[in-house]
């Protein structure tokens, strides 16, 4: 079954699917008790994924326009099925569906994973890894010492005494002298990503970005009508000689990068493509965003080249550094470097915003930083993640098929893992769910046309039993999919 579909409309595949699949059941051009094509064979005759079409089908059967049945396929529901269905699901929210939004694309909310799961997906650190203890001692000191602070705003450039403790921190672990004048506190990268996409990017746009990259990233470029441009990574990450070939027809407005131990391969940008990268900044006038979140996190005692904003002597890179993961996720703590116009025009964009971070948690940070206790509590990461990342990489040496490659990354919390031939992670994705796991699929991390046949999972959350469960676990299930598509 062949259905146009529009790729550059503000409507997800998804729902264009399931609205033009309807819209022939409604009309009767399909008919009652007849069975749909296949998801596999939707999926080949119209160029999408297997799990865009499974979650229109899905879609249709929770709408009450087919059913699905297990290991037979999906059939048109009858008329007065359909009729009985719409009564009983029908709310008075309906006319919710009236109001237009522009919301493009939330990739990363589709890949969360169950809660039960055994997630292989969790880009986070375990909870026993974090200094929870001693953080919320510090909560409570702060606010012995001044319980009014509960009652006070924080100044929405960050508290002064946190941006100085920064400011000392970034010069000590990045290699980046500033001012405390040119920091912002955020509430994590996340929150820096989107004030830069909010002052700088807007419809058609060109947002220069790595393939693949971080998913929440793209969402955020994409739902300001960015035009993205993904630069392949090797290596030694983004290659910039591209990046050159491609400023000749093309004016970038924003290069977004995750230069060290990279979200999703674990790739590190060479202190040499950072120097070109500088330099095609200043040539081609555009801006670098360096999302920094796990520079301190190196293996094999190899820290990795100074950051790219180091390098940067004319303001064109806005730096941004995440304190949450490796400290406290819940006090959603970072910050952001820029200099000149670029620094006041960001400031003013986060007064739209927020008009300032938490100062409760902004404070509790302040000892933490000051002391030896982060360069010990570092310390101690850095060889319980890497213990982690051996583990893993052993049971793939270990269970993985024959085939299966990775990226044994240097730093960080990912493993990038590719299928051989035809393997699509999206259709593994829907087996190893059937067995309890998730992982992020390549499809996610593309702003265009993506790539199927790899994943990333992640060491750093589970705990090493369930994280040696998880990875014999999902070596089966690749094993039998790989099976199943190898060709006869």
């Amino acid at each position: 079954m062949k259905i146009n579909l529009n790729r550059q409309s503000d409507q997800s595949l998804i729902h264009q699917i399931a609205n033009i699949l309807a819209e022939r059941i409604r009309s009767g051009v399909v008919e009652e008790d007849s069975q749909l094509p296949s998801i596999r064979n939707f999926s080949k005759e119209n160029q999408v994924s297997f799990v865009t079409v499974s979650k229109a089908y899905t879609l249709l059967e929770k709408n009450g326009y087919i059913r699905l049945e297990h290991g037979k396929g999906a059939f048109v529901r009858r008329k007065e099925q359909r009729k009985k269905i719409e009564k009983r699901t029908s709310k008075n929210v309906d006319w919710q569906l009236a109001i237009p939004d522009y919301i493009q694309r939330s990739q990363y909310m589709l890949n969360l994973g169950p809660e039960n799961a055994i997630k292989l997906s969790s880009a986070i650190i375990n909870p026993g890894l974090l200094p929870s203890a001693y953080l919320t001692k510090e909560i409570n000191q702060v606010l012995q010492d001044d319980p009014q602070i509960v009652a006070r705003y924080g100044p929405i450039q960050g508290d002064a005494e946190v941006r100085e403790a920064i400011k000392k921190y970034l010069q000590r672990y990045g290699e980046l002298k500033t001012t405390s004048s040119e920091i912002i506190i955020t509430s994590g990268v996340q929150q820096g990503i989107d004030l830069v996409a909010r002052t700088f990017i807007g419809p058609g746009d060109i947002v220069i970005t790595e393939a693949p990259t971080y998913t929440a990233a793209l969402d955020v470029f994409r739902n300001r009508g960015a035009h993205i441009i993904p630069i392949p990574v090797d290596g030694e990450g983004m290659q910039t000689d591209i990046l050159a070939s491609l400023c000749l027809t093309k004016k970038p407005k924003v290069v977004y990068t995750i230069p060290t131990f990279h979200n999703p391969t674990g790739t590190v940008l060479s202190k040499k493509r950072r120097i070109d990268l500088v330099e095609l900044a200043q040539r081609n006038g555009f801006l670098i965003v360096e999302d920094d979140s796990w520079n301190e996190i190196y293996f094999d005692h190899n820290p990795p080249p100074p950051t790219i904003k180091s390098l940067d002597t004319s303001g064109h890179v806005i730096y941004l550094k995440g304190f949450s993961k490796a400290l406290a996720p819940s006090c959603r703590i970072g910050a952001m470097v820029s200099n000149g116009t670029i620094h006041q025009r960001l400031l003013t964009s986060k007064s739209c915003t927020d008009l300032g971070s938490p100062l409760l948690t902004q404070k509790a940070l302040i000892p933490f930083l000051s002391s030896t206790r982060m360069n010990t509590h570092l310390e101690k990461l850095r060889i319980a993640l890497e213990i982690r990342r051996d583990q893993t990489i052993a049971l793939l040496e270990k269970y993985a098929p024959e085939g299966v490659t990775w990226i044994r990354p240097k730093g960080g919390l990912n493993i990038w893992v590719s299928l051989p031939g035809s393997g699509n992670t999206d259709e593994l994705l829907l087996k190893a769910q059937q067995s309890n796991l998730s992982f992020l699929p390549s499809s996610a991390c593309y702003p265009n046309e993506p790539k199927y046949n790899h994943l990333r999972i992640s060491y750093s959350y589970l705990e090493n039993q369930q994280l040696e469960q998880g990875i014999m676990e999902l070596c089966k299930v690749m094993e039998l999919y790989l099976q199943e598509v190898k060709p006869s």
